[in-house]
């Protein structure tokens, strides 16, 4: 393809979405977006600042913090991608953990905390040629990009991978834990009322839970190419 486009994939949480943004970018030379680490990075700042925990969310100081809040996309040669930096610390690891994940959707549905990331979002695919994944990439960050897909698979599925990845990386939690943070994050992100997660009208749908990630690149690409 000689002409870049901006492709946009939304879809519920553990369903793969990074993976196949990774993929796709690089296979097309394209710019790589991993909307969810920046939400996951403000999150990690209201926990670090005491503003959010199991029971109380200091919403207004969180929104008095926004313009203290600086986040960084660093290019990682070694790993193949870029990674996650809050206000100069690289924080790639600490956001994929369990408690920032608990906390990811409350955040998200602030409206302050979308408008500024929304709008940061916006600056980065002013370029074309550039891979974003989230919940809202089709209908509210780009809502005229060239190719929208929206991925979803079932609650259990998607559990089931999220809980094999934490195994991996040393994560002490169980499956009815990792279960239960899906599905409150899918009824969190789906009933919020600034930019709920929703299927843009022109997406493409993939349900990927029985099909292989290769699978699943190879028809994408294919809708790339058209």
């Amino acid at each position: 393809m000689d002409k870049k486009i901006t492709i946009a994939i939304d879809g519920f949480s553990s369903t793969g979405k990074s993976t196949l943004a990774k993929e796709l970018a690089k296979h097309l030379g394209y710019v790589y977006v991993d909307t969810g680490a920046m939400y996951r990075a403000v999150a990690l700042f209201a926990m670090q600042n005491g503003y959010i925990g199991k029971d109380f969310f200091d919403i207004q100081s969180l929104i008095n913090s926004l313009p203290f809040i600086k986040l960084v996309f660093k290019f990682n040669p070694d790993l193949g991608f870029a990674e996650m930096f809050l206000n100069d610390v690289n924080v790639e690891a600490a956001i994929r953990t369990i408690e920032v994940s608990s906390y990811v959707s409350k955040v998200a549905e602030i409206s302050e905390v979308r408008s500024k990331l929304v709008e940061q979002q916006q600056e980065m695919g002013k370029n074309e040629g550039i891979v974003m994944d989230g919940r809202d990439i089709g209908t509210v960050v780009f809502p005229d990009a060239d190719l929208k897909i929206f991925m979803t698979a079932s609650p259990r599925t998607r559990a089931e991978r999220r809980f094999k990845e934490l195994q991996r990386k040393g994560d002490n939690v169980t499956f009815e834990e990792v279960l239960k943070n899906v599905e409150e994050r899918d009824y969190i992100d789906t009933h919020r009322a600034d930019s709920p997660l929703v299927k843009a009208k022109d997406a493409i749908e993939f349900d990927n839970s029985n099909i292989t990630k290769q699978e699943q690149f190879e028809r994408v690409l294919k809708f790339v190419k058209i």
